[in-house]
């Protein structure tokens, strides 16, 4: 697939804006935990990750469907979706109606992470790819922020209620206006979704040393993204928790905005993802050997500036590493399914390996990941080499 010779900058920002909103069916429900936990007498935890739990089922299958029924009808189809459950979870929902809405919103999201990242580089420029699949990488630090200031904002003045229809009538705009901004595509072959062959595409997809890398790379770094940001800052104490809580997911997203663009101009994709590992290692040792001074919340920091730098550069190497749309389709699945993986699995043990050994805990979490990340993307390219 061939890159234009001019990006689509308004098609880009418009579908990072899907996405943002893609996110938020994590951060609305995130942000009116009590709320909802006050309501509903508990079970909001699953509330909260059953969204994510579709992704780590059905990741790579999406990828299958996206590229069968078209990266437009797909993406349009997931925003109506997720506009019109938004809408309805504005109601006074039964726990079971809102679970189910939950399930259909995990579908809807799904699709937006798949389909997002392939038209984003159909838009794009070779020279603006790096940026513009950063730009797409931040979407979910950039929306956790909006609904965790101004998303919380409306619900305390105005009723929960209207925070699930602001939601809904962004993804409804969103639908609409993709709709008239991304052109019609040819009819795709048919694929079959019989059991046997969606396990043989699933084969297909993870022993590719191309379609499988930005995925088995980016799994690591779910694992330790959002468990650190959630539990690292609980080890310090006073002003430096609230300052290194709030500062972590700003420099992580700055660090990939800024340093990792700047990186990927230079160097592939896959070496800025290595690089991005080998900082978030040697500011966990730092971190580690520091604890105590006044130095460990910087390099708590410098830790999160490497995952920044990890998450931007492993989206990069989708368009990169893989040149048909349906690779990069398939690519985006496997993304979507790994790192909803990686985020599932990875706060509760870090969250059991601090109980037991406090920031020594969290030595022994991130550094081990690091290390396989460095080594898992290393030994894939390798493989792509040597093939």
């Amino acid at each position: 697939m061939h890159s234009p010779d001019r990006t689509n900058v308004r098609l880009v920002l418009v579908i990072w804006l899907a996405g943002l909103s893609a996110a938020a069916q994590f951060g609305k429900i995130a942000v009116l935990y009590d709320v909802l936990d006050t309501r509903y007498g508990g079970g909001i935890g699953l509330m909260v990750s059953v969204v994510g739990l579709v992704g780590l089922v059905f990741g790579a299958t999406a990828g299958i469907f996206v590229q069968q029924m078209g990266l437009r009808k797909v993406l349009v189809g997931a925003l109506a979706l997720g506009a019109l459950v938004s809408a309805l979870q504005s109601l006074d929902l039964a726990y079971w109606m809102m679970m189910t809405t939950r399930v259909l919103e995990g579908f809807s999201h799904l699709a937006i992470v798949v389909a997002g990242p392939v038209l984003i580089a159909q838009a794009t420029a070779q020279r603006h790819l790096g940026a513009a699949m950063s730009l797409w990488s931040s979407f979910f630090g950039v929306s956790f922020a909006i609904t965790a200031s101004l998303g919380l904002m409306l619900a305390n003045v105005f009723g929960p209620q209207t925070l699930f229809m602001v939601h809904a009538g962004s993804m409804t705009v969103l639908s609409l206006i993709l709709a008239n901004m991304v052109s019609v595509e040819s009819p795709t072959p048919s694929v079959s979704l019989a059991l046997g062959d969606l396990i043989q595409r699933h084969i297909k997809i993870y022993s590719s040393p191309q379609i499988a890398a930005p995925a088995l790379g980016f799994v690591f770094y779910t694992c330790m993204y959002v468990a650190l940001l959630t539990l690292l800052p609980t080890l310090f104490s006073g002003a430096e928790r609230v300052l290194v809580a709030t500062a972590m997911p700003l420099v992580s997203i700055a660090v990939s905005l800024a340093l990792g663009v700047w990186l990927l101009s230079r160097w592939p994709a896959v070496v800025v993802v290595q690089i991005g590992f080998a900082v978030t290692a040697l500011a966990t040792v730092a971190l580690w050997m520091t604890w105590g001074s006044g130095f460990a919340g910087l390099w708590a920091l410098a830790l999160s500036g490497g995952t920044g730098l990890v998450q931007g550069a492993s989206f990069a190497s989708i368009p990169q590493l893989n040149h048909s749309q349906q690779d990069r389709t398939m690519a985006a699945g496997a993304i979507a399914q790994l790192g909803n993986l990686g985020t599932t699995t990875g706060t509760p043990i870090l969250a059991a390996m601090t109980a037991n050994w406090a920031v020594g805990g969290v030595l022994l979490f991130a550094l081990p990941l690091a290390i396989g990340g460095i080594a898992t993307v290393g030994w894939l390219r390798a493989r792509r080499r040597f093939a």
